[in-house]
């Protein structure tokens, strides 16, 4: 477990973190421009969305339970809008996946409101949902202030606190999903095709449905890198071009967004739950990431293990001693604990390699000749049920943390860790109560969350938990297939 504060004030010196911290530092990161601006920005958004025949725009965001919610308003509200916001309840940050709602000690109950306003940059008219359009939202208060529990925020902050170190960071999040006839009973899944795991049998059986897949994806702007059948019956996964970390997590939204629509266009019904059959191969959201400075991939051209450099095997490290608490995060179901299995390459083990896929942070240097543009690292114990915006911020914090500490990576661990000497290679938590015990340790976790977040977290985790505390495996399985 790492220890210490993420300064998002300034840069940290040598010897650790320095400066403001935590959800008080960095307002303007987050603020609100003025309304004025907004509502210029707001119409010249509009004119371009109504030339592209879009009378409605849904704005989401995603809660604790890993739920994209929603508020849409007709494009002739969206200057109101985007001046004024739109209604949303806190008690959204204590809703669980099957819409039951818990409490937390700051948030919670059926007092107050915030206002959700659409980040007009990422405006896309929505191509496979004809006269709509999709943007992300973040929630302030009524007042106009930054909603503490706002997930998107917190990203948004986290990004700020590498920025004030000189850095950035590209990332991606892998998107797998499984299709299914969407008229076939909801407890036994029938595949529209039988090909076999990556092959090419059911490319072909599904050719139509992926190509307006990747049409779809390309008429939003969306630079799609490749798209492939998976392991388990009827899956796919696409990947998408890496961009900011926020952008990254809005991407992910908008990726299963759309993957929803056209799957629905083709009378497909789709999951991106972390397990569809119990005992099978599930569907992960591995997160991508490399640290630059001054246009340097820091992955690339040090002294470290494979040409890292101290700053990215420090991040690195933090990220990798943090993981048993950032499950909460990453892996944020119950369901996601019948995937995290091993012999499954979805990272159960708390070690890291290169190109290793059964170790839980995969070091990927890319072909010979890119490397310097290619080089990322994979944390691959996060699931599709993760709000991508916690996930992307909380490694963020931890791996700033271990950046500032000038952690080092422990020794490498290579081949299997399954087949690994008793004791040899730390498993991550098998059940959400190790991982949220883990979590309530963590100092850096609570203090980069805020306390209304953080609890808030801790609060859906906690009701989920005991929710399916007595369940069977089949029995959480059926009931997360179809949330997610």
């Amino acid at each position: 477990m790492t220890t210490g504060t993420v300064a998002v004030g300034t840069a940290a010196s040598s010897s650790g973190a320095t400066g403001p911290t935590g959800l008080d530092a960095h307002l303007a990161a987050v603020a609100l421009p003025p309304r004025a601006e907004r509502a210029e920005r707001a119409e010249a958004t509009a004119d371009r969305l109504r030339a592209a025949g879009v009378e409605a725009v849904a704005v989401t965001w995603v809660d604790n339970a890993g739920i994209t919610r929603v508020k849409a308003v007709p494009l002739s509200g969206l200057v109101h809008t985007a001046q004024w916001g739109v209604g949303a309840a806190p008690c959204f940050d204590v809703f669980l996946a099957d819409d039951t709602i818990t409490t937390s000690p700051i948030i919670g109950g059926p007092t107050g409101d915030l206002r959700l306003y659409p980040d007009l940059d990422r405006a896309v008219p929505l191509a496979a949902q004809p006269g709509w359009a999709w943007a992300p939202g973040d929630r302030h208060t009524q007042a106009g202030a930054p909603h503490p529990g706002c997930q998107r925020l917190f990203a948004r902050r986290m990004e700020a606190a590498a920025a004030a170190r000189g850095l950035s960071l590209k990332a991606g999040i892998e998107v797998e999903w499984v299709v299914a006839l969407a008229g076939a009973p909801q407890d036994e899944p029938q595949y529209p095709t039988h090909g076999p795991a990556y092959g090419m049998h059911r490319l072909t059986d599904l050719s139509d449905y992926l190509r307006d897949v990747l049409r779809a994806l390309g008429e939003q702007g969306l630079a799609v890198l490749q798209i492939h059948p998976e392991y388990s019956p009827g899956q796919f996964e696409v990947s998408v071009a890496p961009e900011g970390p926020v952008g990254a997590a809005d991407t992910s939204v908008l990726v299963r967004h759309t993957i929803r629509a056209v799957s629905a266009r083709h009378g497909l019904r789709v999951s991106f739950a972390p397990v569809v059959e119990a005992g099978a191969v599930g569907n992960g959201g591995h997160l991508h990431l490399s640290l630059w400075r001054d246009g340097h991939n820091l992955g690339r051209g040090g002294s470290g293990p494979h040409g890292l450099t101290t700053e990215a095997e420090g991040f690195l490290a933090g990220v990798l001693g943090a993981l048993p608490e950032l499950l909460v995060l990453g892996c944020s179901s119950p369901a996601g604990y019948l995937r995290l299995v091993p012999s499954h390459w979805a990272g159960a083990y708390q070690c890291w390699g290169l190109e290793n896929r059964e170790a839980a942070l995969r070091l990927v240097t890319g072909s010979t000749g890119e490397r310097s543009a290619a080089a990322n690292a994979e944390v691959k114990c996060f699931d599709a049920s993760a709000n991508p915006y916690l996930a992307v911020g909380a490694v963020l914090a931890t791996g700033l943390v271990g950046l500032d500490q000038r952690l080092a990576l422990p020794p490498e661990f290579i081949g299997d860790p399954v087949a690994a000497a008793p004791g040899t290679v730390p498993r991550l938590p098998a059940s959400p109560a190790e991982a949220l015990a883990a979590y309530e340790r963590s100092a850096v976790l609570r203090e980069a969350l805020g306390e209304p977040l953080y609890q808030a977290v801790l609060a859906v985790r906690r009701a989920e938990a005991e929710q399916y505390a007595e369940a069977t495996p089949e029995q959480v399985v059926a009931a997360t297939r179809w949330r997610f």
